[in-house]
């Protein structure tokens, strides 16, 4: 404690030569505040090192500045670790620690949106299957049944060609799934249309295939509406990139869609055969009808749960 008191001691001690207002600072001052005074000590001399040392002392009040410069607030004690500290809690571990970051998004906000490359061998064979058919349809109607007929044969061997290819390098797609049935309906549609048209088709076997066609084909438009993940855009629903569902068709129906391309394959070809093909036609013809309506039936109910599959 002397030491820490011992500078203001110097100060005022040697200040009184300085400044009239020190005798009264040391007046209120306890007298066991200053200790004896040596004989020897010079408060004249000790003026000039405080001018020299401390030039603000010439301006301001020596109650003031030794207030100021010595006397300060005690520092708050540190907080420091208990001797013993209590073993954490888990209220207080999960309190204590940092809340989990959120997840990073895309700058959009929105999260990456499944695609695929449909941009496939199979789904060219596919797509080059469709447009074949006005042109077939077009040979048919003009009488010309060998190009229509030799037209047709690509067209199934394109079919056969494009599944093994998505079966064996596994090219298959979600659109594939759709675009390979609607290529053998499409194909189906203007060979019945066509044929039907000629009389060389009955015309209530024709209605039954296009109106089995039709409302499948309506199914199909719902069930890619209905399936596309929001926000539901004419630019999205078209944008066959973006999957969302998968046809599977019926067993019954894979049988009937063969048996009416062999029906409407025999029925182009017939005329230019030399023998008659009449009574065999007739047959399949009432075969097909009832492989129609069987498979149109397949798809009602708890069929279309197993024939139609939402991508999530």
């Amino acid at each position: 404690m002397d030491q820490l008191l011992r500078p203001t001691r110097h100060l005022l001690r040697s200040t009184g030569a300085c400044s009239p207002r020190a005798p009264a600072l040391a007046r209120s001052l306890p007298p066991s505040f200053f200790p004896p005074r040596s004989p020897h000590a010079n408060s004249n001399a000790a003026c000039p090192t405080l001018r020299r040392c401390w030039p603000a002392a010439r301006r301001t009040s020596i109650s003031a500045f030794a207030l100021r410069t010595f006397v300060t607030q005690p520092p708050k004690p540190a907080t420091t670790a208990r001797s013993n500290p209590s073993p954490a809690t888990p209220a207080d571990s999960a309190a204590s620690s940092p809340p989990p970051a959120p997840p990073s998004l895309p700058p959009n906000g929105d999260k990456k949106e499944p695609r695929e490359n449909i941009y496939t061998i199979p789904n060219a064979l596919t797509a080059a299957r469709i447009i074949a058919c006005p042109a077939i349809g077009y040979y048919i109607l003009k009488g010309d049944l060998a190009t229509a007929t030799g037209l047709l044969f690509v067209a199934g061997v394109s079919d056969l060609l494009d599944g093994w290819l998505a079966r064996k390098y596994n090219m298959g797609t979600v659109l594939g799934s759709i675009l390979d049935p609607a290529a053998d309906k499409f194909l189906m549609t203007t060979m019945v249309v066509t044929l039907a048209m000629r009389d060389m088709l009955p015309l209530p076997l024709a209605i039954i295939i296009l109106g089995r066609d039709v409302a499948l084909s309506i199914s199909a438009f719902y069930f890619r509406y209905a399936s596309l993940p929001p926000p539901k855009t004419f630019k999205r629903y078209w944008d066959f990139s973006i999957p969302s569902a998968s046809v599977h068709p019926t067993q019954i129906s894979k049988y009937n869609t063969f048996l009416q391309l062999v029906l409407v394959g025999i029925t182009t070809v017939a005329p230019l055969l030399p023998f008659d093909l009449s009574t065999p036609l007739l047959a399949l013809q009432w075969i097909v009808a009832g492989t129609t309506i069987w498979s149109g039936l397949s798809y009602v109910g708890t069929g279309s749960a197993s024939a139609i599959k939402y991508l999530k």
